[in-house]
């Protein structure tokens, strides 16, 4: 997205949501920052997964100390032992190890992807293992910037849609479906916003 486009969903979603022009307010000046390096998007997704902020920058940072992280050759030279080291589960080092494994030998193609819609990418993500639905939403937005991705199974956006819209209950699936449509074709800045909401610190993948 470019400023611009930022810009005009920011004012979209002010318009259509009065407790999102409050949030946009609180963060004048700061947008989406993406990743140009589709690899390292893809990792630090898997790394980040189901886990805080905090503790994804603590396990990035010691990771980033071990290996590169933008070179799947430099991830397939580390043991699972030293991965984990760094602070991921066993399960996450060996999903890190296929991711590397797939791009390595040309099973992931990221140029083809500025011609897909978000749903065919996200088909091709997910036939890796470790990249489930939420970690394909994450490359969609912060890696390819696409407007609109309503990840429901994020936990930070659940938090945020709990305390701002429904007095702190736990919002259903269905709940949160419903809440994303008065958002389109913005829900990815939305996202962002109640991301910031939750974690004052910008939220990078």
């Amino acid at each position: 997205m470019t400023p611009a486009e930022w810009q005009a969903a920011c004012e979209g979603l002010a318009e259509a949501d009065p407790v999102m022009a409050g949030l946009i307010a609180c963060f004048p000046g700061s947008r989406l920052v993406t990743r140009g390096q589709p690899f390292e998007t893809l990792l630090r997704a898997i790394v980040g997964q189901q886990i805080s902020l905090k503790a994804a920058d603590a396990i990035w940072s010691r990771l980033s100390a071990m290996v590169r992280c933008d070179s799947p050759d430099s991830i397939l030279a580390a043991s699972v032992d030293a991965l984990r080291q760094a602070g991921l589960s066993a399960r996450k080092a060996d999903y890190v190890q296929d991711l590397a494994r797939h791009f390595a030998d040309g099973r992931i193609d990221p140029q083809s992807f500025p011609a897909l819609g978000d749903e065919d990418i996200i088909r091709e993500l997910v036939a890796v293992r470790g990249i489930g639905r939420w970690t394909a939403e994450m490359f969609l937005i912060f890696h390819l910037a696409r407007p609109d991705v309503w990840a429901i199974d994020d936990i930070g956006l659940q938090r945020a849609v709990s305390g701002l819209y429904l007095d702190g209950l736990r919002p259903t699936p269905a709940a949160l479906r419903e809440l994303g449509e008065r958002w389109r074709p913005w829900r990815s800045v939305a996202s962002w916003y109640l991301w910031r909401h939750v974690e004052p610190l910008e939220v990078v993948y």
